[in-house]
């Protein structure tokens, strides 16, 4: 999950925002067998006339809380009836704590975002180019780097006629890590959900099952790294 550990203090979003044409709400409960603890996240979408908010709040258990991160994030688009609306101006914050490292590093993102998608609205991509600022790195020959990059692609995926959604990011951003020796970080984190209010007679429970598979390399530590997750999600 997004603050499995102190490495996800530095992730940017993720979730930047996917346009869509309704405001959005979801809570989520994950079990991740890769660390054998919990993570809940409480997300949060909503469009406007300027463009639109994001927000996401994780929270980790191993019983008890262990570990809190969240990331804001707003697309402004003031030209949503031009022929330019697929681009906006893209902010973000990221931060957190947890108890084995205690608070992170900020990281604060600026940069472009272009959006589209399908002509129902059931499929709906990002790419995001971001200039990244990460105060207190510091780069593998000790001087202070705390100007980088950072590219995020979000998706959201509906099939078989909204039985199934495919969602999730990719980040890929530098950041230098001197302890392991690396300068770049990789991660994704597709989720796939069963939408059970698809079902006869359940129309009104707002209920999916599914899982989220975070893929990552030199997030969590040096190399590439798997952990999948069992999940239930709550749509308000």
């Amino acid at each position: 999950m997004r603050i499995s550990n102190i490495i996800y203090s530095v992730l940017a979003m993720v979730l930047i925002i996917v346009p869509t044409r309704a405001s959005a709400q979801n809570v989520q409960l994950h079990y991740d067998f890769g660390r054998n603890a919990a993570t809940t996240t409480v997300e949060m979408f909503r469009p406007d006339a300027g463009g639109s908010t994001f927000f996401f709040v994780d929270m980790d258990y191993s019983p008890k809380v262990s570990g809190a991160y969240w990331e804001i994030a707003r697309e402004f688009n003031f030209w949503q009836d031009s022929k330019v609306n697929w681009l906006s101006v893209h902010v973000e914050y990221n931060g957190g704590l947890n108890t084995v490292a205690g608070s992170f590093n900020n990281a604060i993102l600026g940069g472009l975002t272009y959006s589209g998608h399908s002509k129902d609205w059931s499929k709906t991509w990002s790419v995001t180019a971001s200039y990244k600022v990460i105060p207190g790195t510091i780069a593998l020959n000790g001087e202070k780097q705390p100007h980088n990059f950072q590219i995020t692609g979000v998706w959201n995926l509906d099939f078989f006629d909204h039985w199934l959604s495919f969602n999730g990011f990719a980040d890929f951003w530098r950041e230098a890590r001197p302890w392991q020796g690396t300068k770049f970080i990789f991660i994704t984190e597709p989720q796939l959900w069963v939408n059970l209010n698809k079902i006869e007679g359940w129309e009104k429970i707002n209920l999916s099952v599914g899982t989220e598979i975070e893929m990552s390399c030199n997030f969590v530590q040096k190399g590439f790294k798997v952990m999948p997750t069992a999940a239930l999600k709550w749509t308000f």
